[in-house]
């Protein structure tokens, strides 16, 4: 399994942003085909003090191949394309392998 993570850093408007990304993001990127499960956590701290980020969002699929086909998909090029319009100058993405421990 893999998951394609989405860290977002400090919005201008953490409401606005908060608004357009349970409303209508999240909305886009949950018909993505293939994605098993998404999880957004907004960030409430940090150990070393002022937390850089804003959000986690965290996006599981079987395998590489099924998120490629995802991102590939008219789905995932309308929720790209959305990410961009909002959260793109704030937004970090990473692509993780999922390890039982």
């Amino acid at each position: 399994m893999v998951k394609l993570i989405a860290l977002y850093g400090k919005p201008d408007d953490p409401q606005a942003f908060d608004r357009h990304y349970f409303e209508v993001h999240t909305p886009l990127a949950r018909k993505m085909p293939g994605l098993r499960r998404l999880e957004a956590s907004p960030v409430t701290g940090s150990p070393g003090g002022e937390p850089r980020y804003h959000l986690v969002a965290e996006m599981y699929f079987d395998d590489q191949a099924a998120l490629n086909a995802a991102m590939k998909s008219e789905e995932g090029k309308a929720a790209a394309r959305d990410l961009m319009s909002f959260a793109g100058k704030i937004v970090h993405l990473m692509v993780a392998e999922v390890r039982a421990s």
